[in-house]
């Protein structure tokens, strides 16, 4: 059988991390490191994933792939032992290869995967190590090279002596395996070691002492073998990470003058000639091209047309049309829909709302479960009263329709194509096409009053 599988390991607690949360779900730019692994499992080919989490792991469980297998740990004596946990997912696929990984090591990439895979098969080894070179090696296992210049042994930190601590090719905890091997291997681990645990490293000492063909790729880049035990090595990896996505995005033609302050997510995608300024935090979005972004907008989960603008402001499950403006200072809350050259100013917030093409609401506006049509003007201070205590109900706004400043439409309700609302009013019925209506109170002077009954009389 020409199979291969993936066993993600990611039972890990997140004591060290001093936190309530799993290891595995500690964020590097808004994604939990466990999503960065299997992403990039995907990313490699791979669908048939199991991973080895610990018990009542229902975080872990929710950022995992839907068709995800898993294997309980429920007592942690080791990468060996996690491995173990997953023997019966190991049996049914007897035959073929397996990645083994660490689910808190979030720049091993999809490349890095499949070309130690085609070391590994083009060698015919059982086991293939992915290492790399490192200046300052503390803390991880050493690779240990043979005469022929091969895989000899993996010694942990805490096992090695003055002299290999000197060597500086480390293991990444990314290794491929053949299936049939890594079983008959497990079951010769052993805990005579500084930690009294299963180490997966011994599995190199099991296949060179029984002479079966192992290897080493080294990864082109040392960071496939970065990972975290502290908050501020979390910020090292955050940071190496964001210049990692913003390098990408120049390359692609994305203007973005001052990088420093700048925050873009992995899966955030953007289209050439767009220009990023200061302060933008952008997670999950898909921009066109030749827009303006910022300075200080932050932008989750929106999609934004070609040639739009939008400045200091934020969004959240959104879409904006292509041309359309946005700022600053602007809130488009989930289910919003901009249309294209559309302009939603400052200080307006839209939720869950269709804004048509060419519509404009410049300022000061609250609009809510509203369809306002093509062309429309909302002037200052409108607002859709889309609650009435049990349920939320829409408002309706025609095509060409002008409403002036201060006007509150108490849903649900309509205003027709066409139609003027007169500043001031409060729409409580339907208006029809082309017609005016003034909803407010006839003004009455009453001369001297104030001076007799004023507050500050004189």
């Amino acid at each position: 059988m020409d199979t291969i599988c993936a066993l993600v390991l990611a039972a890990g607690d997140g004591k060290r991390m001093k936190s309530r949360h799993p290891k595995v779900l500690c964020e590097v730019l808004f994604k939990p490191m466990l999503r960065w692994v299997t992403d990039s499992i995907a990313a490699a080919g791979i669908d048939d994933v199991c991973a080895v989490v610990a018990p009542d792991a229902d975080e872990v469980l929710a950022v995992l792939p839907k068709d995800c297998a898993t294997a309980v740990q429920a007592n942690k004596l080791g990468t060996g032992h996690a491995v173990m946990m997953a023997a019966d997912y190991l049996e049914a696929h007897r035959g073929g290869s397996v990645l083994v990984l660490n689910g808190d090591a979030p720049f091993v990439d999809g490349e890095t995967i499949r070309q130690a895979l085609a070391e590994h098969r083009k060698e015919g080894n059982d086991l293939t190590v992915v290492t790399a070179r490192l200046e300052e090696p503390f803390g991880y296992g050493r690779i240990i090279r043979n005469e022929q210049d091969g895989l000899s042994a993996i010694v942990e930190e805490r096992d090695a002596d003055e002299k290999t601590r000197l060597v500086q090719e480390v293991n990444s905890g990314v290794y491929w395996f053949e299936v049939d091997f890594l079983l008959d291997a497990l079951g010769k681990l052993g805990t005579d070691n500084a930690q009294g645990e299963y180490y997966l490293t011994d599995t190199v000492g099991i296949a060179v002492a029984e002479g079966r063909p192992t290897g080493i790729y080294r990864a082109m880049s040392p960071d496939v073998i970065l990972g975290a035990n502290s908050r501020g090595e979390l910020a090292v990896l955050n940071e190496t990470a964001r210049r990692r996505v913003l390098a990408r995005h120049l390359d692609a033609g994305v203007n973005i003058p001052f990088p420093e302050t700048v925050v873009i997510d992995p899966d955030t995608v953007i289209g050439r000639d767009t220009t990023v300024l200061p302060g933008c935090i952008l997670r999950g979005c898909a921009i066109g091209e030749g827009c303006t972004v910022g300075p200080y907008s932050v932008l989750t989960s929106v999609t934004v047309g070609d040639g739009a603008e939008v400045a200091q402001s934020t969004g959240e499950g959104a879409a904006i049309g292509s041309g359309a403006r946005i700022g600053p200072y602007a809130r488009l809350r989930p289910g919003t829909v901009i249309g294209d050259r559309a302009k939603i100013g400052n200080f307006v917030e839209v939720k869950n709302s269709t804004i048509g093409e060419g519509s404009s609401a410049a300022h000061l506006t609250y609009l809510g479960d509203s369809d306002v049509g093509r062309e429309v003007n909302i002037g200052c201070g409108v607002v859709t009263a889309n609650y009435d205590g049990k349920e939320k109900l829409r408002t309706v706004i025609g095509d060409r329709a002008f409403v002036g400043c201060n006007t509150n439409f108490i849903a649900p309700v309509s205003a027709g194509a066409g139609s003027i609302i007169a500043a001031g009013t409060t729409v409580t019925d339907d208006v029809p096409e082309d017609a005016l209506a003034v909803g407010r109170a006839r003004q009455k002077n009453r001369e001297g009053w104030a001076k007799v009954h004023g507050k500050y009389r004189r």
